[in-house]
């Protein structure tokens, strides 16, 4: 088999970039990552047409202008809705037995492969410029023609025999049988119904799914960055073969309503990966079932875009890369700390660090780390567990929480006898995570002697690039952020107008801020003398502490975020003070 030439090769040769140019390019690669073609384009080097046409050359693939042609309708509606904007393709020609779509990714022939299976017929790739697929995508399949879940809800609201061909109206007052549920959950609506759920969450890149059964309707929502949607409501009387389908799929017995059950589902999706954790619960009217996606596309594990400020950013690596003590990433359920743990040791992960996580649930795989789960019903704790670790040889632990005063023990030990511990705690912000630890009952000196740093977050939502304009604040809100108009006269402050990129929320994405509490002499003799979590908290600003609320007027007044956002996300944290 032929060797495919390099991407830079062939731009060389089509005298594009000069040898050095590449070679640039490809230091930029080793240290930062990403495709070359890009970092050629962002270096000013080559132009995106120069890039296509080398990738075209590259793997063989016709080059279509998407933004030239008029796809006629019989074409555009041989592909599905949401089967074109999750794989990000576009229809283009058919010619009554080969469908060609165009795709601004030729390396990923997966994509051709998941098509053929679905869409029963060969399929060949066309490389297209990303934007022109973009707005192709647009045109042809408009975000609010969400009808392709509505359409197939309301033929089955039409049509309830799909249900009816197992069981009469008496029969779906009762409880159903095994066979039943299995034969409902195997029907082509439910499984293509449970699909577009699937495919618009991980369109949308939702973080989680809620299919719950109420006395008379079934509700189904997404949370998108924090927030829960209502979707189109499918017919009550689909609830228990839905939730049987997703219980078939994440391999739970579909014969036990009774009891809370826990799975998983493995999904290629655009030939990537994509877990999603399965959470039954039964209720006063039948199973609620809450799924957790976990994308690695749309998370982002690189401790560069977690939205660290550049001085933020420096501190944080620096103190990750001490070769022992104990650095703790605090705030409530769901503001991000187990993403820049992640990140962080994605930034550690290296062949001559031995990494081991302790971790409920373990959130995502990360290659070359050995990664250990809680089970605390046969006793595996966190402290059993850290104390299997340390015989392990590691150099960097990460323990999932900190829930009790053995397992603070354990990590205080990991880290006195040289080893990197990072851990969780839940309080609303760093200062107060010392009360909560001597609360614990850790003594005042091995807190000092261990502790490199507290780190408190919060996640807010970003204003959408695409409806995003300028405002002018309420004296409300100004009042609200402990500011006055002379603070503000030079600053400028942004909102989303609502648009259908953003699901018309005005929101689009999320950024964390943060908190930084240094263990510092100053602070250290204030926890000595046991000094309150005010002295603490005044003395780590003056060490140079940026608070929750001053990180999220940073954001504001980067054009990054609101102010209702940043109130909402910083109001606990600014109580305690």
């Amino acid at each position: 088999m032929p060797t495919r030439k390099l991407l830079g090769q062939i731009l060389k040769e089509m005298e594009v970039v000069t040898e050095s140019q590449i070679q640039q390019a490809l230091i930029i690669q080793r240290q930062k990552g990403g495709a070359i073609g890009k970092i050629l384009i962002q270096l000013g080097y080559a132009t995106e047409e120069d890039v296509l046409l080398a990738l075209g050359a590259q793997v063989g693939m016709e080059i279509i202008d998407v933004s030239q042609i008029e796809i006629a309708k019989d074409i555009i509606e041989k592909v599905p809705p949401s089967m074109a904007r999750s794989y990000k393709i576009i229809p283009v020609k058919y010619d009554g037995s080969t469908l060609v779509v165009a795709m601004s990714n030729p390396l990923n022939i997966s994509v051709l492969d998941d098509l053929r299976f679905m869409l029963n017929c060969p399929v060949k790739g066309a490389l297209s410029d990303e934007n022109m697929v973009n707005t192709a995508l647009n045109k042809y399949y408009p975000v609010e023609n969400k009808d392709s879940m509505g359409g197939l809800i309301q033929k089955m609201a039409n049509t309830v025999d799909n249900v009816k061909d197992f069981l009469d109206e008496q029969e779906l007052k009762k409880s159903f049988t095994l066979d039943n549920l299995q034969a409902m959950a195997e029907q082509a609506p439910v499984k293509k119904l449970l699909n577009l759920i699937l495919l618009h969450a991980i369109r949308d890149q939702a973080s989680d799914i809620h299919i719950e059964p109420f006395e008379n309707e079934l509700k189904i929502r997404y949370r998108l960055d924090g927030v829960l949607y209502e979707m189109v409501p499918p017919p009550l009387s689909l609830a228990p073969a839905l939730i049987s389908r997703i219980k078939i799929m994440a391999n739970l017995n579909i014969s036990e309503t009774r009891l809370p059950q826990d799975g998983r589902i493995l999904l290629m999706v655009g030939g990537k990966p994509v877990d999603i954790r399965v959470s039954s619960l039964p209720t006063m009217f039948g199973e609620s079932v809450v799924l957790r996606v976990l994308n690695r596309e749309t998370v982002s594990l690189d401790i560069d875009n977690i939205g660290l400020a550049d001085e933020d950013k420096k501190l944080i690596k620096n103190l990750i890369t001490l070769p022992n003590g104990i650095v703790i990433v605090t705030g409530p359920t769901g503001s991000g700390k187990t993403t820049t743990l992640y990140s962080a040791l994605n930034y550690l992960n290296d062949i001559k660090w031995k990494i081991i996580t302790t971790e409920d649930p373990l959130e995502y795989d990360l290659p070359g780390v050995i990664q250990c789960q809680v089970n605390d019903e046969i006793g595996v704790t966190y402290a059993r567990c850290l104390r299997a670790i340390l015989r392990q040889d590691p150099d960097i632990i990460l323990v999932g929480e900190i829930r009790d005063l053995e397992t603070a023990q354990m990590g205080i030990e990991a880290s006195l006898t040289g080893h990197l511990v990072m851990t969780t705690l839940h309080t609303n912000d760093a200062p107060s995570s010392v009360s909560r630890l001597l609360d614990l009952g850790i003594e005042p000196f091995l807190l000092t002697a261990t502790i490199e740093a507290i780190i408190a977050q919060r996640l807010i939502r970003k204003i959408c690039t695409h409806c995003k304009d300028e405002m002018v604040p309420t004296d409300e809100m100004i009042l609200e952020l402990n500011l006055s108009r002379e603070d503000i006269k030079d600053k400028k402050f942004y909102y989303g107008k609502k648009c259908a990129q953003c699901n018309n929320t005005g929101y689009k994405g999320r950024m964390a801020i943060f908190e930084i509490m240094l263990m510092t002499g100053k602070v250290k003799q204030l926890i000595m003398s046991h000094a309150s979590t005010e002295a603490i908290r005044v003395a780590a600003s003056e060490e140079g502490m940026r608070s929750l609320r001053e990180s999220g007027l940073k954001a504001i007044f980067d054009g990054m975020s609101t102010v209702e956002e940043v109130i909402k996300e910083t109001l606990s944290a600014e109580l305690e003070k």
